[in-house]
């Protein structure tokens, strides 16, 4: 609320209260971000020199080939202790049906990429005021993503020596992983975790369950990530706890979009206020997500 002083005819001067626009208040980095409408040349090309960016760094990471394979043995006994040291059983079970595996082979290899890049898009032009705020969960996620491949080099269950896993991709001649085939030398094949098929395809899932409108797309969101933790342990591309390590990196994402605008990002207004682009008529669908991303409960 603001002063204002009004002076009425005949009278005299009273200061009056008006609404003035709520604006973030003080937090743990100082004063919380406002969300502004994200400009399209500008997201374009951040979007592009990260992933540049990632790709460069994640494959400059020395590859440790020896002490990837002795991580990939210890992580192997752990979920043998666990008793959740099913990878492999997943692996022959689905690489005996032929259409199936391969249809895996080809999703592991684009829907990485293009389920990802889709929902970014959604977001600019449906959330603008909680694209950035979403974004940069991501971005985040994946910073901190490559300081585990740095710090714990990981070989695939397909690459352990007397592992027994089948690599589909090679055995079945599909195209389009980095991680198989003809391509592998592009990319380091020992930064299994964390996994950022599970980072981004959670990501993905979440954003849809809590933002989109129609029921069966929200659905279609959580089983998202759920199909992508079978297709990367099918394929032999990860262990369950890289799965694991995906899910704690985006934890960390979040956090830092919490952190730095002050709320969740599905929490903020669908539009950033004030902007040419404000939807007056979002104000009752923003305030019921709004409780429900605080309460964990889904409408």
């Amino acid at each position: 609320m603001g002063d204002t002083t009004v002076t009425p005819p005949g009278g005299r001067a009273e200061a009056v209260r008006r609404p003035v626009a709520a604006g973030p208040g003080p937090g743990p980095l100082g004063r919380f971000r406002r969300p502004r409408t994200p400009r399209l040349w500008f997201e374009v090309l951040l979007i592009a020199v990260s992933y540049w960016t990632y790709s460069l760094v994640r494959n400059a990471v020395p590859e440790q080939r020896d002490q990837a394979l002795r991580n990939a043995d210890w992580i192997w006994q752990v979920e043998h202790h666990l008793g959740i040291a099913v990878e492999q059983t997943v692996n022959h079970a689905v690489n005996s049906v032929g259409w199936l595996i391969v249809g895996m082979n080809y999703y592991y290899a684009t829907l990485h990429f293009v389920v990802t890049l889709g929902v970014l898009v959604w977001l600019y032009r449906s959330h603008p005021g909680r694209y950035a705020a979403t974004r940069l969960a991501l971005f985040a996620t994946t910073v901190v993503a490559l300081a585990g491949y740095y710090l714990y080099p990981l070989a695939p269950p397909r690459l352990m020596t007397g592992g027994d896993f089948i690599d589909t991709v090679l055995v079945h001649q599909t195209w389009g992983s980095m991680a198989s085939g003809d391509l592998k030398h592009m990319s380091n094949q020992y930064a299994a975790m964390p996994s950022m098929h599970i980072g981004w395809s959670l990501w993905c899932g979440l954003t849809i369950f809590f933002l989109a409108r129609v029921p069966w797309v929200r659905v279609l969101g959580l089983l998202y990530p759920a199909l992508t933790l079978l297709v990367i342990v099918a394929t032999a591309n990860h262990f369950w706890l890289d799965a694991v390590g995906g899910v704690l990196c985006l934890a960390f994402g979040f956090t830092v979009a919490r952190l730095w605008y002050g709320a969740l990002p599905y929490a903020l207004p669908r539009r950033v206020p004030g902007s040419a682009r404000d939807d007056a008529g979002d104000g009752g669908d923003d305030t019921a997500r709004r409780t429900r991303v605080a309460t964990g409960r889904a409408a």
